[in-house]
């Protein structure tokens, strides 16, 4: 595991308008790590992602992306900087065929992932790549969210809710597609709530209340903590 630390996240608070939703989050990932974001519904683990792309109203402390402070910079920029975000509501284009739905992303990076290699991840994709978006299931659609952020270069992957609503021969795709990421050195934030899918992936998990860091687990902690994140997660 590379000890080059690709995200420093110090003190970092996030608004939306009046609201004040993150209280001081701490985290670091380093190259080619998974780190996990843990917690119940309204914890804030989905507004630390959007934070840490510039998706929110107003955001202070420190975001060190490869060393280069990203707290004041516009949302395209920081992409440039090889990010890739994969939102829960996926976003992909209804009316575009898969195809050109992964013809579109820019280049942030280089080293993106070709069609073909795209195709030889997620072989349902290229047997659907003339289908609109529209008639793809939740899988695909996930798949191919996930597929489009490859095709950017971008090397940091921020991953929001990837499992959800999807049958179980999905997540365990997506849970093989990650684990080649990582053995390529991909560096990835995940939000997740199916902690089975999780646990296994995970080099650190951080568990979020209130808008703050509550816990912190390694995976070789993980056996001796179980029972207290489960309390903090209403598992």
């Amino acid at each position: 595991m590379s000890s080059i630390e690709v995200l420093q996240v110090k003190g970092l608070h996030a608004f939306y308008g009046e609201s004040h939703i993150l209280h001081g989050i701490d985290l670091h990932v380093n190259q080619g790590e998974l780190v996990t974001l843990l917690g119940r519904n309204g914890s804030g683990r989905s507004t630390t992602l959007k934070a840490l792309l510039g998706l929110v109203g107003k955001r202070t402390g420190s975001i060190l992306f490869n060393g280069v402070d990203t707290i004041g910079m516009a949302p395209h920029r920081i992409a440039r900087l090889g990010v890739g975000f994969c939102p829960e509501e996926r976003g992909i284009f209804a009316g575009l065929s898969t195809e050109e739905n992964l013809m579109l992303p820019p280049v942030v990076a280089p080293g993106g992932m070709t069609l073909d290699e795209i195709y030889t991840l997620f072989p349902n994709l290229h047997e659907r790549r003339n289908s609109p978006g529209t008639r793809l299931s939740g899988g695909e659609q996930q798949m191919l969210a996930m597929a489009r952020i490859l095709r950017t270069g971008a090397k940091t992957l921020l991953l929001d809710e990837i499992t959800e609503g999807l049958a179980p021969v999905i997540v365990k795709k997506l849970g093989e597609v990650i684990r080649l990421l990582k053995t390529r050195g991909y560096t990835i934030v995940l939000v997740e709530q199916n902690f089975r899918f999780a646990a296994p992936l995970a080099d650190r998990h951080y568990v979020l209340e209130h808008g703050q860091v509550a816990m912190v687990v390694h995976k070789d902690e993980l056996a001796a903590k179980t029972s207290a994140m489960q309390a903090l997660l209403g598992v």
